[in-house]
């Protein structure tokens, strides 16, 4: 299990509407299901993805996120996920605005390219890192949009979205650093966000 799925299952309230964007193979929302009894649907565009999906019993719906989310009312869900995919947006701003829309509350996870290693990595050696979290070379990664906490701290600022939680996540150790310097030492960002 990815190690920022335990945080996240303490975000999610019993017997929610959970809608998980670029919800991969499942498993969050089949966490999710088994141990809040949560409802719900993934999005994902992956044919291999959305077939391991189904095989976990999760509902799924073949979408591309870029697209917007036009087949959903306003309010549908009480929270919409999207963990780990929306450096892979290509206009994440707007989906974010979509996500806000459709849901109550947004939790968001990213990584962080400000962390130190990254900056160090591309100071040094003069290349893009490649990392067990990061583990594409620059010409074929998912990832078009690096950002930070900072950026996206001030992405939220400027679109009055409020933030009602940031927590920063460590895979291995450093977390005391990770709260005390999150653009440098966090590895993933979690946020919880309301309109």
């Amino acid at each position: 299990m990815r190690f920022d799925f335990n945080q996240l299952q303490g975000m999610i309230s019993e017997r929610s509407r959970v809608l998980d964007l670029g919800c991969g193979d499942g498993a969050l929302l089949k966490l999710l299901a088994d141990s809040k009894q949560v409802s719900g649907y993934g999005l994902e565009i992956d044919p291999e993805q959305i077939q391991k999906c189904i095989s976990r019993g999760v509902n799924v719906i073949n979408q591309n996120l870029d697209r917007g989310l036009g087949n959903f009312e306003d309010d549908s869900f009480d929270t919409v996920l999207m963990t780990q995919a929306l450096q892979t947006m290509r206009y994440p701003h707007k989906v974010l605005d979509e996500m806000l829309r459709v849901g109550k509350e947004c939790i968001i996870t990213f990584p962080n390219f400000g962390h130190w290693k990254a900056r160090c990595h591309l100071a040094f050696k003069g290349r893009m890192p490649v990392s067990d979290l990061l583990p594409y070379e620059w010409y074929d990664t998912p990832n078009i949009h690096f950002c930070t906490f900072t950026d996206f701290e001030v992405l939220c600022r400027e679109k009055s979205i409020n933030v009602l939680h940031r927590q920063v996540v460590n895979e291995r150790s450093a977390q005391l650093l990770g709260n005390l310097a999150p653009n440098l030492f966090g590895e993933t960002a979690i946020y919880r966000l309301s309109k």
